[in-house]
């Protein structure tokens, strides 16, 4: 039984690590994404409007990724009221996944800050490059196969409420936030913003899907790192007897110490 708990433990710690890997891709997707001036990503066009808002002082001064926590935030709390006695209490989960979304996000915003389009096949190359990178990290999220980001959890609810099938949903709450993005823009400043929901969302809406699915079937090798438990597990626990010995070493008998080294 020690066995086979220690085994669910560490093969839950890698899906986590690897999990933690794959929303570090989709972010450095994302912030390249948003460096382009095309257009952001759907899932952080309105976070992106929030941050714009804040350095004009009409809004909260937080970072993008930090509005991406309360909308994540938000999206797990709309998943209870729709859901009600049918929401699964471990997917509330999706708060520290969001949380780390957020936080890896404004990780890449922070490293790609030196990145400058000066040209518009600059801008285009770019955001080519983010939502190629972005479809390889949410296909590599699938695969680990934990629980969903907050942006999926609140399309499949809604989809088990209404019947209205995944996919049809997921497009539904896509154009839904663009519009509230959009929205957002005529009321802060008065216009459209461009950089923010612009013809890089609207490619961005369809090239990612078409990434997906074709690198879908093509990620077995990761499904063989995500199955890489006994080697990680003798990794970590040799690993603690390596910094256990010298720890447990002191005071032994220097005859001992020698024995051992022999041997």
């Amino acid at each position: 039984m020690k066995q086979v708990s220690k085994q669910k433990i560490l093969s839950f710690l890698w899906q986590h690590i690897l999990l933690l890997l794959s929303l570090f891709i989709m972010t450095f997707g994302v912030s390249l994404s948003v460096r382009s001036n095309l257009g952001s990503s759907v899932i952080s066009t309105i976070p992106f409007v929030f941050t714009l808002a804040g350095q004009d002082y009409m809004a909260p001064p937080l970072t993008i990724g930090e509005y991406t926590n309360l909308m994540n935030a938000i999206f797990v709390v709309l998943q209870i009221i729709v859901l009600r006695r049918r929401f699964e209490l471990p997917q509330l989960f999706q708060l520290v996944i969001g949380f780390f979304f957020g936080a890896l996000l404004d990780l890449n915003m922070l490293l790609t800050g030196i990145l400058v389009c000066d040209s518009f096949f600059a801008q285009f190359v770019m955001q080519v490059a983010g939502c190629t990178i972005l479809g390889f990290g949410i296909a590599l999220e699938i695969r680990c196969n934990t629980v969903t980001m907050p942006g999926e959890g609140i399309s499949v609810a809604l989809s088990r409420v209404t019947g209205v099938p995944f996919p049809k949903m997921k497009i539904i709450i896509d154009i839904t936030l663009v519009i509230i993005a959009i929205s957002l823009g005529y009321l802060f400043f008065g216009r459209w913003l461009g950089n923010v929901v612009g013809v890089g969302t609207l490619f961005a809406m369809v090239y990612v899907g078409v990434v997906i699915k074709y690198l879908n079937p093509r990620l077995g090798w990761f499904d063989g790192i995500l199955c890489y438990i006994p080697g990680f597990r003798r990794y970590i626990f040799g690993l603690a007897r390596f910094i256990y010995r010298p720890i447990s070493g002191v005071g032994v008998p220097e005859n001992a110490e020698n024995h051992n080294g022999v041997s």
